[in-house]
């Protein structure tokens, strides 16, 4: 091994350390499942805003988005980002004060209790149904995010693949085993911090090494369309494609994902103080808007450097790495180049483990609190549940350590799937819980499964079909469910009179 790849090892190796460290020492603070999954509800602003963000943006940011750009221009990319940038802004608008007023006033500690208790299912049918969802989409969900870790170490250095993902796996599972969501959250912080430095750094040392920002844009406007909003570079046949109108709805549909997705909504439920969500939402809103701009121009620099021999050329999924090819080549310069370079790449394995933490979180919660505490109405003392969520957490990561171990799969189609099935499942009934005092459990129940099942029918039966019907999954099950929820909550009889008061209650609370 060189003195190059000895120095982003040292890098990398420090970060995870840190990583561990935050874990034992939150360790102390979970005496509850209550502490384990929502930290207490003592969330302050800023770790509610960047880790938030920092869970959802994941290792797409660093490697899906900017070889989506890098590939094929800035039409598919950033109708993308714009679309998320949307949606996040939205979400802490409208969602994030009722969500965390009303979880509070019916003590709802997970995603799925609380559908249960807003709409009085003594029986649990919502809680189960959305926890099954949880643990179908977050599993390979997080395998992907293991998966990204090991080919990281292998492809810098020649480290057998599972060797490397099985090491990156124990290293998010002790952590967050150990500190919960405290842990989570802090370390996600971090991890936040970590991200935006790495984009900053390879942003800036890529426009050199591309020989500048006008040779990038002379590079990108050779090939046609990759720098159009309404046309899209075609790489296999070296020509553009109309980006139409209902390509940008279907992109920039990703935007609706939000309102569904538990490991976000659950920064909601924790902040310590439901005032304080506007200055976290001022935070993440800006912090993804930049953030997303420059992982898309990344790309577009990428493709500068390819151009100018910098960087070898990088077809399909491969387009993914171009941020560890440009940091190899960052490394070569020296031992402190090659230190940073190794904070580069702990931004990458910061967005892999900022998500894969809180989605093991989640995940676990539907198993020991949902369906085990909830559903089936077992009756456990506070620490036997503690150590039984602990428990559920690690082999559920064990299920997507093998789930990972087939390293050819692209992050960003996976993240795609996923981010649709929460957002057609949960996204309509969490908007209608929260705003809608006519909605009740039948609308819920009908409405989660449509939305859930949609997305499987349309992604693997209808859009192959090409032509109109070729939409991202997430927009037609999203307003379909939507649909179907209202319907059958006004063909069915109204809520109780409790449920209504209680809706009211929330909505009067200043």
């Amino acid at each position: 091994m060189s003195g190059e790849q000895i120095a982003m090892l040292v890098s990398l190796v420090g970060y995870l350390l840190l990583m561990v460290g935050v874990g034992i020492k939150l360790s102390e603070k979970n005496e509850t499942v209550g502490d384990f999954y929502l930290g207490g509800r003592k969330l302050g602003p800023f770790v509610t805003a960047m880790s938030a963000e920092a869970s959802d943006m994941s290792s797409w940011l660093l490697m899906g988005l900017p070889g989506v750009a890098y590939l094929s221009g800035i039409a598919d990319a950033g109708w993308t980002a714009i679309g998320l940038a949307a949606g996040t802004y939205l979400n802490w608008l409208i969602v994030a004060k009722p969500l965390r007023r009303y979880t509070e006033h019916n003590k709802s500690i997970t995603l799925p209790e609380f559908f249960s208790n807003r709409y009085g299912d003594r029986r649990k049918i919502l809680t189960l149904i959305a926890a099954v969802w949880i643990i179908v989409f977050f599993v390979p969900y997080t395998a992907s995010g293991f998966a990204a870790c090991g080919k990281l170490f292998n492809s810098l250095f020649d480290v057998d693949y599972h060797a490397a993902m099985i090491l990156s796996a124990a290293v998010i599972i002790f952590y967050t085993a150990m500190g919960g969501f405290l842990a989570a959250s802090t370390t996600d912080f971090i991890q936040s911090i970590v991200m935006s430095a790495a984009l900053v750094i390879v942003l800036i040392f890529g426009n050199v090494q591309a020989g500048g920002i006008g040779a990038v844009l002379e590079n990108a406007r050779s090939l046609p369309g990759y720098l159009s909003m309404t046309h899209s570079y075609d790489p296999s046949t070296g020509g553009s494609v109309v980006y139409s109108a209902l390509t940008i709805v279907s992109t920039a549909a990703w935007g609706l994902g939000y309102f569904g997705m538990p490991h976000i909504l659950l920064r909601f439920m924790a902040i310590e103080d439901d005032s304080k969500l506007k200055l976290s939402r001022r935070v993440a809103s800006v912090w993804v808007v930049i953030s997303m701009t420059i992982a898309v121009i990344i790309g577009i620099v990428g493709y500068g450097m390819t151009a100018a021999g910098r960087v070898d050329p990088l077809q399909g999924s491969a387009s993914e790495t171009i941020i560890v090819e440009i940091t190899q080549l960052l490394a070569q310069y020296g031992i402190i180049p090659a230190l940073i370079a190794g904070v580069v790449l702990s931004g990458i394995l910061a967005s892999t483990m900022s998500t894969s933490d809180s989605q093991l979180l989640a995940a676990s919660s539907s198993v020991s609190n949902d369906i085990l505490s909830e559903f089936f109405h077992f009756r456990i003392d506070a620490k036997k549940m503690l150590l039984i969520s602990r428990i559920s957490l690690i082999v559920i990561a064990i299920i997507g350590v093998f789930m990972a171990w087939d390293p050819d799969s692209s992050v960003f189609q996976i993240v795609s799937f996923a981010w649709a099935g929460f957002g057609a499942s949960f996204g309509p009934i969490v908007l209608l819980a929260l705003f809608w005092r006519r909605s009740n459990r039948y609308g819920a129940i009908t409405g989660m499964l449509t939305g859930g099942i949609l997305v499987f029918v349309w992604k693997f039966a209808v859009r192959p079909l090409g032509g109109l019907w070729n939409i991202y999954e997430l927009l037609p099950a999203f307003l379909i469910a939507l649909a179907v929820n209202v319907a059958v909550s006004l063909a069915t009889p109204a809520p109780e009179k409790e449920l209504v008061d209680e809706f009211d209650a929330v909505r009067a609370m200043k």
